[in-house]
């Protein structure tokens, strides 16, 4: 048995030509409505920016092995350096 959500809060967004474009364009490609497309989004953004937020607890040794590991120099990582120095193919130039 399905359970049914009743959405009472409203949410109104301003985007550009384009990006409602886009968006629209997305909403098609999955088959799902505007408003379920856009909820399940930004429920999924707000998750991840408030995960690394969430506080959690560790014991003495936990702890310990954490400092440890935060006191340690960054390795120089050539291949991953050169990666980031390449432009994203995600965002315009």
């Amino acid at each position: 048995m399905a359970t049914t959500r009743t959405r009472s809060e409203r949410l109104e967004v301003r985007t550009t030509k384009d990006e409602r474009t886009l968006i629209d364009r997305a909403v098609a490609e999955q088959g799902i409505d505007l408003t379920e497309f856009v909820v399940s989004n930004l429920t999924i953004a707000a998750q991840r920016v408030l995960a690394d937020r969430t506080e959690f607890a560790l014991d003495v040794e936990a702890a310990e092995a954490w400092d440890a590991v935060n006191r340690r120099r960054p390795r120089e990582l050539p291949g991953l350096r050169r990666l980031m120095e390449r432009p994203s193919p995600f965002t315009p130039e």
